[in-house]
């Protein structure tokens, strides 16, 4: 069953999503050569801190950071580790903070320093997919829509979408019902209802969309090693239209 949340549920996750999203702007400022990610992770700890809330993530399956990162041909899930970031890497942040009780999920891709310029087409097409399956965001659309309009784009652009992770209903429980895949067919699948809140996440390949363990026991990296980016954000289905949380 999708958890349908009142008004004063949406408020406090509308909270939440103000300040995951003010962290997630902060750490995107820090990201530079040289920075290592178990650096970003401790930042991320001190901005949780400061913000009086609490890591979504940490401990999770355990998970010992509060901050999932994924370098280059990773794509999702990283725990920190001390590497540098170097000029031409691509890194993606994913975090999750509670408030409240109630949970909020967000995710970017961003260059260090300059970059191919295949690698900056691929961050701009996935965070454009972000945007196309958002605007699929309403009431009387299903799941599927969101993954036709999201995967149709990649496609059309010569990418590929990781087809076995997915987004995910959110609320009280970081992963609720229901699962929002990157991938489907229109008029597929779970109805919109005004009050479901989803986290929207495309994950885009640059080669194949198969994807392996990596040897953390955590990430989640491209079988043939080809870049990938991610992009989030929670969203939340209103009487017309969406309204994104994490904004």
């Amino acid at each position: 069953m999708i958890p349908i949340k009142t008004p004063q549920e949406i408020e406090i996750m509308a909270q939440a999503g103000q300040v995951l999203a003010k962290i997630m702007r902060e750490l995107k400022a820090r990201i530079e050569p040289g920075i290592t990610t178990r650096k970003l992770d401790k930042l991320a700890q001190e901005l949780i801190l400061n913000y009086q809330v609490k890591p979504a993530f940490k401990g999770y399956r355990g998970f010992p950071a509060v901050l999932c990162v994924a370098i280059n041909e990773q794509v999702v899930h990283g725990a920190p580790l001390n590497r540098k970031l170097i000029p031409g890497d691509i890194l993606s942040l994913d975090l999750g903070i509670i408030k409240q009780g109630f949970y909020s999920d967000m995710a970017f891709t961003a260059p260090v320093g300059p970059i191919d310029p295949e690698a900056g087409r691929l961050i701009r097409v996935t965070k454009k997919a972000l945007k196309r399956g958002m605007a699929r965001v309403k009431p009387n659309k299903t799941i599927g829509d969101i993954g036709q309009a999201i995967q149709r784009y990649v496609e059309d652009q010569g990418f590929q979408v990781v087809r076995s992770l997915c987004g995910h209903g959110i609320g009280r429980k970081l992963h609720e019902q229901p699962e929002v895949p990157n991938f489907g067919q229109r008029h597929k699948g779970p109805e919109l209802k005004p009050g479901m809140v989803l986290a929207l996440e495309p994950m885009v390949t640059m080669g194949q969309p198969g994807v392996k363990k990596g040897p953390d026991g955590f990430c989640y990296q491209t079988n043939d090693n080809s870049l990938s980016a991610h992009f989030e954000h929670t969203v939340l289905v209103t009487n017309k239209d969406s309204r994104i949380l994490t904004k």
